[in-house]
């Protein structure tokens, strides 16, 4: 087991402990990147990007092995712009549009999502607008864009602007989650199919603003859906891909289903799968792979203090990008409200309460 008396510096080293990918390794000698984890084996601070420039191809290769070793990485003062941080994410793949819906782009740039707290009018969000309703769902624990077929494999968040106080991220590992997991519980979720939908997750966060979306939100973002148990992206390590989007189990009756779904969160929210980043400056850029990780807003004065945090997300180009859907009968996709139990009328499948996400 990693002992905190062991070095927590590392270059490119991979620690025994950790099952050890068979690929896209490079030498010792070729690494220019130093990764000082934040717990032992899931998140780290990485130094050594020089981000004058485009990165050179062993960069952006050394990248992703840190990034399937440790799930999310911190890169500090980073100086991006809205150009610098869209042409820094195409190192990664094809990036996502990002979608607009309840809460207008104030970027110019298509590919950046608005994750803070202004409106296109560049002041704060009014409190009880739809649009401030609909960012309450970021404080539930998710993964972006698992409602969409096509998933997204990495995002990567920079801050602009930020509050004196509160505004971290917390993070999940679902890969040790997974491990965590009894045999027979393993071998129960194994082939299960999940439907994903993102009105879901805004039903859970703020049940009377979103009892029932529009139809325009309904069509602009269906539901998606997506195995449970995946395979991680270092191609060893098994993972869990589920979240607050994460509505039903297909094939299962929906009690079964609530009751599984709750568990399973429950299970990864515990404190030894987490870590918390805190941001400290402008232009700080966190960056974690969706397929093996989960995470939340947490808490700031948004009525009192400005935050402004803008997000690209890359598509998933691995084998499990597009999901399960061509699978499925037409039976089994449901894009009804809420299905045939209305589970917002009771605890959410997170461990906050509906006073908590209030407060955020």
């Amino acid at each position: 087991m990693f002992s905190f008396r062991q070095p927590l510096r590392h270059l490119c080293h991979i620690n025994s402990s950790f099952p050890r990918p068979k690929r896209h390794l490079a030498s010792a000698a070729a690494c220019t990147l130093q990764a000082k984890p934040i717990s032992p084996s899931f998140g780290a601070e990485v130094e050594g990007v020089d981000w004058s420039g485009p990165l050179a191809p062993n960069v952006v290769r050394e990248i992703v092995q840190l990034q399937n070793r440790w799930g999310v990485l911190v890169f500090r003062q980073t100086g991006l712009n809205d150009a610098t941080h869209v042409g820094y994410s195409k190192n990664f793949g094809a990036l996502e549009t990002a979608h607009a819906m309840n809460k207008p782009r104030r970027s110019s740039l298509p590919q950046l999502y608005d994750a803070g707290n202004l409106g296109p009018d560049d002041r704060i969000i009014p409190q009880f607008s739809r649009a401030w309703w609909h960012t309450k769902g970021n404080g539930l624990w998710h993964t972006d864009s698992s409602f969409h077929q096509l998933r997204s494999s990495y995002s990567a968040l920079r801050a602009v602007e930020l509050p004196p106080a509160g505004g971290q991220t917390k993070y999940a590992d679902m890969r040790a989650a997974y491990r965590g997991l009894p045999d027979d519980l393993k071998e129960r979720i194994e082939n299960l199919v999940i439907e994903h939908w993102i009105w879901h997750s805004r039903k859970l966060a703020a049940p009377q603003e979103f009892e029932k979306p529009t139809e325009e939100e309904k069509a602009t973002l269906p539901p998606a859906y997506h195995k449970l148990v995946q395979v991680a992206p270092d191609g060893i390590n098994k993972t869990l891909y589920i979240a607050s989007h994460a509505r039903r189990i297909i094939g299962m009756a929906d009690s079964e289903s609530t009751s599984l779904i709750r568990a399973l969160l429950d299970h990864a929210q515990q404190p030894q799968y987490q870590i918390a980043v805190k941001w400290k400056n402008i232009g700080d850029l966190v960056q974690w792979d969706n397929r093996c990780t989960m995470h939340r807003a947490t808490a700031f004065q948004d009525q009192k203090n400005r935050r402004d945090m803008r997000r690209t997300t890359t598509h998933d180009h691995g084998p499990g990008a597009f999901g399960v859907k061509n699978q499925l009968s037409a039976d089994d996709i449901d894009v009804r409200v809420g299905g045939t139990i209305d589970i917002s009328t009771g605890p959410t499948p997170e461990t906050q309460t509906q006073e908590q996400i209030l407060a955020m």
